[in-house]
């Protein structure tokens, strides 16, 4: 089982700034991308961010391109979402995943994902 805690979620103004945190353990399942996907109100989950296990590939919705970007540490067991000039329409759930996917070559599908976290509250006001 893989474990995934999100944090780092609140409330900002439009322009500002927020660093999402995931902390993940469990190494019994094999996963090999480790994302971030979110889920505005009304709205299906969208796929934000994907990152390999050694950090060599990374991807970043063409939404959030200019603005987002994902890392990780591994000697925290962590992975980053800088998000910076934030807009309204980034208010979502941000959940981080953990995909067993063995290879991919561009962001991962929601459906992709084995484990989530439960998620972490972003709100832009205007």
């Amino acid at each position: 089982q893989v474990h995934l805690v999100e944090s780092g979620g609140g409330a900002v103004q439009t322009g500002g700034s927020l660093r999402l945190s995931c902390t993940f353990s469990g190494g019994g399942y094999p996963y090999n991308f480790l994302g971030w996907v979110r889920q505005a109100p009304g709205k299906e989950r969208e796929g934000v961010a994907t990152i390999s296990t050694n950090g060599r590939s990374a991807y970043v919705a063409d939404s959030v391109k200019d603005r987002f970007t994902v890392s990780r540490d591994n000697t925290k067991n962590t992975v980053y979402l800088q998000m910076n000039s934030l807009k309204p329409e980034d208010t979502a759930i941000y959940y981080c995943a953990a995909s067993s996917r063995a290879w991919t070559s561009s962001i991962l599908l929601p459906e992709e994902y084995n484990f989530w976290g439960q998620g972490t509250q972003v709100t832009v006001s205007s």
